[in-house]
């Protein structure tokens, strides 16, 4: 896969003691988001999606590969968990790939471009997974790379704009060109945005309405242009990157479960397939949850909510194994309110003498690209929490989790904020002692009425 480093992340892991030595030690903060930090302030941003409309340039941090033959829908349909019986041409689908064993490597967004050419979106777990069997399996498919930013040398081949709240779609069809087409959900369409032909994806991450406009990289200025300009009618706000850290919690998305490949004879091809310089090789592994055993970070589709998406009509890795996993008990994709007071603690900490509490960046306070603090109820452990932040919205600190399926809701948990031993040695940690901070399960979202 990588032609500038010949050595392997399964060469790389021999260094290590485990892969969770590897992780946990990684150089790295959290997950990169290159662009400005914030164009206004991120809590008017935050409320746009709410309340007006933001726009978000999803351009540079997510990668994008491209796959294109007869046989695409044959190697989709052999990787991922859904169905692909009513995808083709203008259709989308959150696609999810499980390891042999069941265990989750990723989701990524699935793109039907044209009669035998779909894309894959996201961080680059998926995309890589799907890009091993493409050059490894018996498929008549080429591969195209658009790497994201950090890892690209070269210009991005399009240009993404995600368009979000309630005046998005009144701001869209001001500047579209002709009829606007009914686009529905999860699926695409065409528009025509300053005589240049905009593909637009309904992905309502707010549940406030919006599209996700795409096109090529040259025609990126002349559509912002025609869009910032339209804006102050609908009060629209340029989303910087402090805020659109904060929106997959929001809207109850992982972004990043532990891609379940650090183990197994059976994903050693893979493990030689991908570089030692990268994404699987430096995500940074970080929070209270600690185990010396990288199995124990691994999750099934149904702790993160993608129980739904699973499809036994066809034959795909991890098929046999999820079929047994059915009727067994599986974790809970929640929300975790943070209590204020103990939140108001840790900030405290951080002023005069004495020991203090880890820092809460804010306005996300996860400083690792996989991000788990332990869950405590009744002196047991009963889930993993993920994705720490605040938002104007929420007005206060919460995370996503993943609980076990017999905790209610409403229930008042601890999670245990902080690292073990003063903190691990990435550079983003400072030392530290670890607390608890009292937290309610919340089975729906924090900011619906």
């Amino acid at each position: 896969m990588n032609t500038h480093n010949k050595t392997s992340l399964e060469e790389k892991l021999q260094k290590f003691s485990s892969p969770v030595e590897m992780l946990r030690h990684a150089q790295v903060g959290g997950y990169d988001f290159p662009f400005p930090g914030q164009y206004t302030n991120w809590r008017d941003e935050q409320e746009a999606w709410q309340k007006s409309v933001v726009l978000f340039d999803q351009s540079f941090h997510m990668t994008d590969v491209y796959f294109e033959g007869p046989d695409v829908v044959r190697l989709l349909s052999d990787v991922g968990v859904n169905t692909l019986k009513n995808f083709g041409t203008n259709k989308a689908k959150q696609f999810v790939a499980c390891n042999y064993d069941g265990y989750v490597i990723g989701d990524a967004i699935l793109f039907g471009l044209a009669e035998g050419r779909v894309s894959l979106v996201g961080r680059p777990s998926v995309p890589n997974w799907v890009h091993f069997h493409a050059e490894s399996g018996d498929y008549d498919v080429k591969v195209t790379r658009d790497e994201r930013t950090v890892s690209n040398d070269d210009s991005r081949l399009i240009y993404r704009y995600q368009i979000q709240g309630p005046n998005a779609l009144d701001l869209i069809k001001s500047v579209h060109q002709g009829v606007f087409p009914d686009i529905k959900f999860f699926n695409l369409g065409d528009l025509k945005i300053a005589g240049k032909k905009v593909r637009a994806l309904n992905h309502n991450m707010s549940r406030m309405g919006g599209l996700e406009l795409h096109g090529p990289v040259e025609d990126r200025d002349v559509i912002l242009e025609a869009l910032l300009k339209a804006g102050p009618e609908f009060d629209l706000f340029m989303g910087g990157s402090r805020a659109y850290s904060t929106v997959s919690p929001e809207s109850g998305w992982i972004p990043s479960p532990m891609p379940a490949i650090y183990t197994g004879e059976a994903m050693k091809p893979y493990r030689e397939w991908l570089s030692a310089n990268g994404f699987e090789a430096n995500a940074s592994l970080g929070g209270s949850f600690y185990s010396d055993n990288i199995e124990d970070y691994y999750q099934t589709p149904w702790d993160l909510g993608y129980g739904k998406h699973i499809n036994f009509d066809h034959d795909f890795i991890g098929h046999e194994a999820l079929e047994k996993m059915v009727d067994q008990p599986h974790r809970r994709k929640v929300w975790l309110k943070w209590n204020n007071d103990d939140v108001q603690k840790v900030f405290a900490s951080q002023l005069g003498s004495g020991d203090r509490y880890k820092y809460m960046e804010v306005p996300n306070a996860y400083y690792s690209i996989l991000p788990f603090d332990k869950i405590v109820a009744e002196e047991r452990v009963v889930g993993l929490s993920t994705y720490t932040v605040y938002t104007s919205n929420v007005r206060g600190w919460f995370s996503l989790a993943m609980v076990d399926e017999d905790v209610p809701d409403n229930t008042e948990v601890n999670v245990v904020w902080g690292e073990e031993d003063g903190g691990s040695a990435k550079p983003v940690v400072e030392r530290h002692i670890q607390t608890n901070i009292r937290a309610t399960v919340s089975f729906s979202r924090l900011n619906e009425d």
